[in-house]
């Protein structure tokens, strides 16, 4: 790609910060105008969203509270994908704890993302399930939140609203009701 019109070149990159959640690193980079100088780049690990969909139209959320933006919101379940785990058992897993819902049947893969691609990497994998079973409560304490059905047909209101929090409710849902009924067929991918 670094042949291509406009592709930025890369001659390296150093860590300025590391820990479990988040890298930020210093990249030498050359934008075909040949200056050459050093850019931010924030890396965060993969995540994994459930999209959870039910015979009566609705979706599974939690409303909950996020303070880095001091807003509350219906959120997707789903969680980072912890070492070699399959984006798709992370995105059954985060489901059940978060919610005591498991998704049921076989999951299609819906899309995948990377929300700010400027500057941070953060792949998202998006997954449906066409129904779910409730196998008792929340298990993860971090992730409370209130646990809800919301009708599809409320996704652009909310939206308006600013009630969906995060690119990984808004891109799966949206992405979902765009291309419902578009004949495109969606294969389960459990990469």
């Amino acid at each position: 790609m670094a042949d291509e019109r406009g592709a930025w070149r890369v001659h390296g990159e150093r860590t300025i910060y590391d820990n479990r959640y988040v890298r930020l690193g210093l990249v030498d980079v050359e934008p075909p105008d040949g200056r050459r100088f050093e850019h931010h780049v924030v890396h965060l690990d993969r995540v994994a969203v459930a999209l959870i969909v039910n015979e009566r139209d609705e979706v599974l959320m939690l409303w909950r509270y996020r303070f880095a933006t001091d807003e509350w919101g219906y959120e997707l379940l789903g969680g980072l994908v912890e070492g070699d785990e399959a984006s798709t058992a992370t995105a059954l897993r985060e489901a059940s704890e978060e919610s005591g819902w498991e998704p049921v049947g076989d999951a299609e893969h819906l899309v995948s993302f990377e929300p700010i691609p400027g500057m941070v990497t953060s792949r998202f994998d998006v997954f449906l399930w066409r129904g779910a079973k409730h196998v008792g409560d929340p298990t993860d304490e971090e992730e409370a939140g209130t646990v809800e059905w919301v009708p599809l047909e409320r996704v652009v209101e909310l939206t308006r609203e600013r009630k969906l929090l995060g690119s990984g409710t808004l891109v799966a849902l949206l992405y979902y009701l765009a291309s419902r009924g578009s004949g495109k067929d969606q294969t389960a991918e459990s990469s």
